[in-house]
């Protein structure tokens, strides 16, 4: 069998990789890039990594290529991502990345090179058509799987789903992976380390608004309430006694940002929500209401949940226990034990949120 590896120049698809060439496995590397800027050697790294991809392919004696889905990625990703922030949203462009590039065009192009599945360096694992919780709790991504369609699943290997991250850089020292030691990639590529707002400016232009209390009071000013999200605590300058101030809710129409004192205060706190543009794994319940858990996002530990209702593609969710910062834009993610059963786009916290 030949297998396509999407390989990052990161430890986890280097070892995964090198997991299913010492299997038996016919492997080839494919490295894939989604952004180009003139200051991305600064930024983004894709020269380097690059370069790290190839010194990895040299130690495994595996062929490689490379791709590049710059207008792809910015078409159907970047675009989105800047429309969303512009509406008031949160938008999570990984999720969105692995649904429309990585498991859908450069699935597509891994099978059209020859190769029998695609194999990536998430921490995920399956089990036939089912997506599961990967073994490391610190580090399982199927949180940013849950768009992935079952047709595609069957497709795709997870070598490293069944290991602990530190095992993964142990083993990796042990195999003579250069970059064994390497630092995980954070944020968002096309950021990088640059400040999320000086480089969102230059796509959503600066407009003047307020800070303002629960009782409308202005506390503070700000350049744009598309910068903010819910839960947000940092950069916002925000100066007087008390408490640290945490963003609450946004009013886009009125470019107004609403802010709370406390990391706890209640009107950071909601028990149920609405959804939609849902998307299933597997079989869809035949049934409602639903039970099942969740997560709102990405290292959170799962809440029980009951999907209460599904009207007009929309769905009305309740957890057993109060979410903070319950964020327009973001997913939220739905499980049955450790099987990934699909996710939603969060429209609006629900009835017993201040902010409905």
């Amino acid at each position: 069998m030949k297998i396509a590896v999407a390989l990052s120049g990161g430890v986890d698809s280097a070892f995964s990789a090198y997991l299913l060439k010492k299997i038996g496995y016919k492997v080839f590397a494919l490295f894939m890039k989604n952004w180009e800027e003139k200051d991305e050697e600064k930024h983004c790294l894709a020269a380097k990594d690059f370069e790290d991809v190839i010194r990895i392919c040299q130690v495994l004696d595996i062929p490689y290529y490379g791709i590049n889905f710059t207008k792809e990625y910015w078409d159907g990703v970047f675009n989105t991502f800047i429309e969303d922030l512009k509406l008031g949203l949160t938008p999570n462009p990984d999720i969105l990345c692995n649904q429309k590039i990585k498991f859908d065009l450069f699935h597509h192009k891994a099978l059209m090179l020859g190769a029998d599945r695609l194999a990536t360096g998430h921490y995920c694992q399956t089990d036939g058509n089912q997506l599961l919780k990967g073994k490391d709790p610190k580090k399982d991504q199927s949180y940013f799987l849950c768009n992935i369609k079952a047709s595609v699943l069957k497709d795709v290997f997870f070598p490293i789903g069944s290991y602990l991250k530190t095992d993964v850089r142990k083993l990796s020292k042990e195999a003579g992976l250069p970059v064994f030691d390497k630092k995980d990639s954070t944020g968002i590529c096309f950021i990088g380390k640059r400040p999320f707002k000086s480089f969102m400016e230059k796509y959503i232009p600066n407009q003047e608004g307020h800070f303002e209390t629960l009782e409308g009071k202005i506390v503070g000013k700000h350049m744009g309430a598309s910068y903010y999200t819910i839960g947000q605590r940092k950069g916002m300058a925000i100066g007087g006694e008390g408490k640290a101030w945490y963003v609450a809710s946004k009013d886009i129409k009125r470019n107004v940002v609403i802010v709370v004192q406390g990391e706890n205060h209640p009107a950071l706190f909601g028990s149920d929500l609405f959804a939609s543009k849902m998307h299933w794994i597997g079989d869809f319940p035949s049934s409602f209401p639903f039970a099942c858990s969740a997560k709102i996002r990405y290292r959170q530990e799962d809440t029980p949940c009951v999907i209460e209702s599904i009207e007009n593609e929309r769905l009305h969710v309740t957890f057993s226990n109060p979410q903070r910062a319950i964020t327009p834009g973001q997913a939220i993610v739905f499980y049955q034990g450790k099987v990934c059963l699909g996710g939603a786009q969060i429209d609006q916290p629900g009835l017993t949120h201040p902010f409905t």
